[in-house]
């Protein structure tokens, strides 16, 4: 006990951060080694801190009770409504027609249509559905499909930045800033800075993609045939989008049915009638109303991972907030950055973004990095959403390594790709959208 105590007073910690604290580094370190499913590692850390006392429970039911849970779980249901009526599968086969007739050009339009389609839908059955199309298209106009695959994912993911709905991370961003007390986002408030960057990365990939990339020789070709052969399963587990994409027979009534319920809860909630978690909660509700969607098939839905994922990370951040442990590390960092100005101060603060993206989940670094943002601009005295900004753009930026975005694992086997070439590409890809992020930034949300 003596040892405890003079570890507390040599640190200024109180019981209770050390326990957030150490949590926290339990978590984070779980989550790098990658030995356990992300849900579970984070919903052990709430369970710890329940249980320690750091956070009571009265505390937790704003994590399971977020309007984003909600408005992320309504959306969920709502896209697979989309996806089960056979829409996304009749749009990718318009998109092979076109990709068809004009070759390389139709490529690159049918990528940056799915990466439009990112911005309203989630990006992973967008990919699932059409990193087959477009490897096979590729090959039947004699064109290498790792020139495209790789970009397709990362285009993706840049559309997801437009919108407030675009990625679970923005929709998490935000209302870990209302309960932080900052200005929340409307759902196109991010839209200039999400489009600036989707468009300097997009050239980038245009550009330099294909020459960034290390292409096999037939040699090449055959150990790497031969390795997936040795190792069936991971093929099937990581890149086989054939595993994640039963294809869908097309339902006219309910593909229209779901498609007009999606339009008519973002135009709700743009136009102010309700907030988004409303508006697609009710959306959803409707679908089942209306027979688009039994009740079990909205389930299935739902991907309760990821919903839990950011219910047990939001304990955790509350518990930085309640115990003070996120303003006293906010106070050292002001001190450290603050007389530099609050722009330098913002490069430092993507760069850190993008830097614990890469390690960790969107969402684990959505909820740690959104109180220190707010935190961040209060102890600049400057407006907090330039900061909150950089948290939604750069918690999706997770471009250097194949397992950083599960859109970058789904192409990483299909594609063939080694380890290297997501190094090569999407590096300079970060380099690239933290630069024009951090010039959209305060142009968009002055300090």
């Amino acid at each position: 006990m003596n040892a405890v105590a003079d570890f507390l007073a040599a640190t200024g910690l109180t019981p209770n951060q050390a326990v957030t604290l150490g949590v926290l580094a339990a978590v984070v370190g779980a989550m790098i080694l990658d030995r356990f499913r992300a849900d579970v590692v984070a919903l052990t850390g709430a369970a710890v801190l329940l249980m320690t006392g750091a956070v009571k429970p009265v505390d937790v039911q704003v994590a399971f009770a977020s309007p984003a849970i909600i408005a992320l779980a309504a959306l969920f249901v709502i896209a697979y409504a989309m996806e089960r009526s056979g829409l996304l599968d009749k749009a990718i086969g318009g998109g092979v027609w076109l990709a068809r007739k004009a070759g390389a050009t139709g490529i690159w339009i049918v990528m940056v249509l799915c990466g439009a389609v990112s911005a309203f839908l989630n990006n992973t059955p967008i990919v699932v559905l059409a990193a087959p199309v477009i490897r096979d298209v590729a090959k039947s106009v004699g064109l290498d499909p790792r020139r495209y695959l790789m970009p397709l994912s990362y285009i993706t993911v840049l559309g997801g930045c437009c919108t407030l709905i675009g990625t679970s991370t923005n929709l998490l961003v935000n209302d870990m800033a209302r309960s932080s007390g900052s200005p929340t986002f409307s759902m196109f408030e991010i839209a200039p800075v999400g489009l600036a960057v989707a468009a300097a990365g997009g050239a980038f990939l245009f550009f330099f993609a294909g020459r960034l990339i290390r292409f096999d020789t037939p040699a090449d070709d055959a150990e790497r045939t031969a390795e997936a052969l040795r190792h069936p399963d991971q093929s099937a587990s990581i890149g086989n989008a054939a595993v994640f994409a039963p294809e869908h027979s097309f339902h006219p009534w309910r593909a229209f049915a779901s498609l007009m319920v999606f339009i008519g809860a973002v135009t709700a909630a743009t136009m102010g009638v309700a907030p988004i978690a409303a508006t697609a909660f009710a959306g959803a509700v409707l679908l089942i109303l209306i027979r688009v969607i039994d009740p079990d098939e909205a389930y299935r839905g739902l991907r309760p991972e990821i919903l839990m994922l950011i219910a047990g990370m939001v304990v955790i951040g509350v518990a930085m907030e309640e115990t003070g442990l996120a303003a006293a590390a906010t106070a050292r960092l002001v001190n450290t950055i603050g007389p530099l100005g609050p722009l330098f101060a913002l490069i430092v603060f993507y760069g850190a973004t993008v830097l614990l993206t890469e390690l960790l989940s969107n969402a684990t670094v959505a909820v740690l990095l959104t109180p220190v943002a707010v935190s961040l601009a209060e102890g600049l005295a400057v407006h907090p959403k330039p900061f909150v900004a950089a948290v939604m753009i750069g918690a999706s930026a997770a471009f250097a390594t194949p397992y950083g975005y599960q859109t970058n694992a789904l192409v990483f086997q299909l594609g063939g790709y080694r380890y290297m070439d997501f190094v090569r590409v999407g590096l300079p890809l970060n380099l690239v959208t933290w630069a024009a992020a951090c010039i959209a930034i305060p142009i968009v949300f002055p300090f």
